[in-house]
């Protein structure tokens, strides 16, 4: 085969081609049809020249040309700056602004229970004799509970909570798969810890020092452990009903969405932990830690608020996009 008068009779399509293919983002649908006839008919003739010449520049050229428009018909992979942006902007907020009714009662129910279980544990000094002797009583409430957040150097206390906090999470999501019935459990044992340790604070004049303790953190820590929660038992609701899909889509599909939290709570928990280790038992004012503390809660709400309202109005779920078992089959 003569190369030369191939390449010239070919030269012409693949100039077309090199067009098309910079032009890609503004064609019309003829253009396209092209596009994708002279991506097949330059596939072959890199098969050919490969086979019939040793020009390594042209087939270099050739080669690039085929791979760009390979691109240009299947589509490129998107960067990975983009799913970190879709990731933070989309599928995390609108997963949890989906699920805001069972986090949102998961709070309620919560903070509940521990406020029953608070005041319960501050006014009867019957249930404080069952908590513990006078003696051990004294020293949480004057030592062992202030302690506790200082007691470690910050950095190693802050990826200690941080990492504990980040496994109950995402054990909580876990068990949404169960139909989430260990759920309500974990936050039940969840608020009576806090109940009994508030109840006992107050009851020996420590009241100030408990929520200028909890509060900081604890208002950010607590909504995503309780966001967890309600992420979790929705799941597991989708295993009842699931809908007018068929249960096994309606799972995987609310399954990856769910996963969207726990990855995001991961960061969330992150700053929580910060606060805690930094924050918490620094010497600001009582008032000044807990100022640093809502700020981050209201935040994090608002985030969640402005960037899930859009994308539930954009039709979002929070799935990954174009899922395996939602694309389009013959």
């Amino acid at each position: 085969m003569d190369i030369d008068a191939f390449v010239a009779a070919s030269k012409p399509s693949w100039d077309r081609l090199d067009d098309l293919v910079r032009r890609q983002r503004r064609l019309r649908g003829a253009e396209v049809d092209e596009l994708v006839e002279l991506y097949q008919r330059a596939a072959t003739h890199l098969s050919i020249v490969r086979s019939g010449s040793s020009d390594a520049l042209l087939i270099g050229r050739l080669s690039s040309l085929v791979a760009r428009a390979r691109a240009a018909v299947t589509g490129a992979h998107s960067p990975a700056w983009r799913e970190v942006v879709r990731f933070f902007t989309v599928s995390f907020p609108v997963v949890a602004y989906r699920a805001r009714r069972w986090w949102i009662g998961a709070t309620v129910a919560s903070l509940a229970v521990a406020y029953v279980v608070g005041v319960w544990v501050a006014r009867d000094p019957g249930v404080q004799a069952m908590v513990g002797t006078p003696e051990e009583i004294r020293q949480l409430v004057e030592h062992d509970f202030a302690d506790y957040y200082s007691e470690n150097p910050a950095a190693s206390f802050a990826g200690h909570v941080w990492l504990n906090n980040a496994w109950l999470a995402m054990q909580v999501v876990v068990w949404g798969i169960l139909l989430g019935v260990f759920i309500p459990y974990i936050l039940l044992q969840n608020a009576l810890n806090v109940g009994l340790i508030g109840g006992l604070m107050h009851a020996h004049g420590k009241a100030d020092v408990f929520w200028g303790l909890i509060l900081p953190h604890g208002m950010l820590e607590l909504t995503a452990v309780f966001l967890a929660a309600g992420a979790g038992m929705r799941l597991g609701w989708t295993v009842v009903d699931p809908g007018p899909r068929r249960r096994a889509e309606a799972l995987a599909e609310q399954g990856r969405a769910v996963m969207s939290v726990a990855l995001g709570l991961v960061v969330v928990l992150l700053v929580s932990g910060l606060i805690e280790a930094g924050v918490t038992p620094s010497g600001l004012p009582t008032w000044a830690r807990i100022s640093i503390g809502a700020l981050a809660e209201a935040l994090f709400l608002a985030y969640v608020i402005v960037f899930g309202r859009r994308a539930e109005r954009a039709n979002e779920t929070g799935d990954i996009e174009h899922a395996p078992d939602l694309a389009p089959t013959s």
